[in-house]
This record gives C-alpha cells, structure tokens and sequence, in this order.
C-alpha cells in the first residue's frame, strides 16, 4: 500500500516496479535457467535493468536460491512417505526439528496444527528403508509416529502464485 499523498509520482514508479519484480518472478519460476537478455526482452527492459532487480529480489529473499529439480526414482528413491510425529512427553522442550535436522531422508519438515507436531516428508528407496527410518526417528526424537506412503503423484512442487 502507498502512503504517499494521491497523485504523487513515488506511488505509480512503485506499483510499476512491484509488477516488474512480479514478471521477473514468475519467468524465473518457470525457468531458473532464463538469461537477463531474455528476461529484459520478456518485461521490456534493459539487460542491466534485469540485472539490477534480480540481484535485489535476491537480496530481499524473494529469491532464495535456483536448484536443479532431481526426479527421486531415477536417483533411487521411488518410496515417498509423510511422516506424522509428535513427543511421547507433550511437556518435554519441542526440539524435535532440531534433533532430526541431520536426517538426510527427510525432505521436509513442516510444523503443524493438529494431532501432531511435525509432519515429515521423506524419500527411500524401499519399505525396509522406511522401516528402518521410522525406527531412528523414534529414538532419536523421542516420538510416536504414524505414517502415510504416497502411492502416485499427479502433481508436485508447484510454484507459488505470484
């Protein structure tokens, strides 16, 4: 929102360059990949221009980093399961994201409302590797579990509306 006075130049130079960073977003969504020329000649700006609102974008965290995105089966991981946790002790510190931060099956950890505290988003190669998984965090975070395995994905790490 502009709290300039109505009319003044500031405001309009602001809602221009929120759209701006809006389109650059969201072609960098579709392709991290795609060249400042090509992302100037998508807005109608400068190469530099380019330059300068995708090194801000990063500087403000709106864009925090480009990753290649790996298909887990062809890697060797086509087990894909949630992973619902919560303490055995409800009063005990939550430091269970913490514990099981070095995990490296676990893909995600997300802090929830609900039954449990966390769910787990985890990638294994087999259902013995899952069961084994289950057992480590047990310990290792002192939780109960319960567990969903995924059996197909339609769709999957969608890009945020921008």
């Amino acid at each position: 929102m502009c709290r300039k006075p109505l009319g003044a130049i500031g405001c309009a130079a602001m809602s221009a360059m929120e759209e701006l960073d809006r389109q650059i977003v969201d072609l960098l969504v579709r392709d991290g990949r795609m060249s400042y020329t090509d992302l100037g000649k998508a807005t109608g700006l400068s190469t530099s221009a380019v330059h300068q609102r995708v090194r801000r974008l990063e500087q403000r965290g709106v864009i925090r980093g480009y990753a290649a995105v790996v298909d887990p089966e062809a890697v060797g991981l086509p087990l894909t399961a949630f992973i619902s946790v919560k303490p055995f002790d409800p009063s005990a510190p939550d430091d269970i994201a913490d514990r099981l931060a070095g995990v490296p099956e676990i893909e995600a950890c997300h802090s929830v409302a609900g039954d449990e505290n966390y769910i787990l988003k985890v990638r294994v190669a087999t259902p013995l590797e899952l069961e084994d998984l289950l057992g480590r965090l047990r310990a290792l975070a002192h939780v109960s579990t319960r567990t969903t395995v995924v059996l197909s994905t339609p769709y999957e790490a969608r890009p945020p509306r921008v």
